[in-house]
Order: structure tokens, then C-alpha cells, then sequence
């Protein structure tokens, strides 16, 4: 299993004893939550937007790119935390299930 660490805007995937498997962002990130079968990474950046990555660092797609806090999974979905106090819960495909 692994888990995703952000030191200084740098997003990195490591085992669970704490080895680096990879470096999947270089900078600019505030928050990153793994899915729970460890295949997908959300990736919250500090210029406002958030994106799904693969465990492997490559870019599946941009969900969302304006005020976003937080990211975290939820099941399949994407619970979006936004500046406005709202949760959008999102597909991973980016559509928009519902904002609570």
C-alpha cells in the first residue's frame, strides 16, 4: 500500500515504511489524498485547482480550476472543500454530482 506526502508544495508517493517510489508533482501542491486502491491521486494546487494523476504521475485530467481548499476521495467520487465553505462531489471524470 501506498501513501502520498506534500513537503514544501512537492507531492511524493512513498510505501508504507516510508521508502520514495516517486515524485509525482515538483511544486505548487497544498493538499493530495490517494484513493483507496491506490491507482489515483487528487492534487490540490495552490494556483487554484485541483487534478487526478495516476499512481505513476501522469495527468488523467483537470477537475476542477478555480477556489478549491481541499480534495479528498469519497468511494469512486471526489468531495471538492471550496473557498465559499461549499463541498462539490464530483465524478472522476470531472461532472459535477452535487454541491452540499
Amino acid at each position: 500500500m501506498n501513501l502520498v506526502k506534500v513537503i514544501n508544495g512537492k507531492v511524493e508517493l512513498r510505501k508504507d515504511n516510508g521508502v520514495l517510489v516517486r515524485t509525482l508533482v515538483s511544486s505548487g501542491a497544498i493538499d493530495a489524498n490517494i484513493k483507496a486502491d491506490g491507482t489515483l491521486v487528487v492534487i490540490t494546487y495552490l494556483q487554484g485547482k485541483v487534478e487526478l494523476r495516476k499512481d505513476n504521475g501522469v495527468l488523467v485530467r483537470t477537475i476542477v480550476s478555480a477556489n478549491p481548499v481541499g480534495a479528498v476521495f469519497s468511494g469512486d467520487d471526489i468531495a471538492i472543500k471550496m473557498k465559499t465553505g461549499k463541498t462539490e462531489l464530483r465524478k472522476e471524470n470531472g461532472i459535477l454530482i452535487r454541491t452540499i
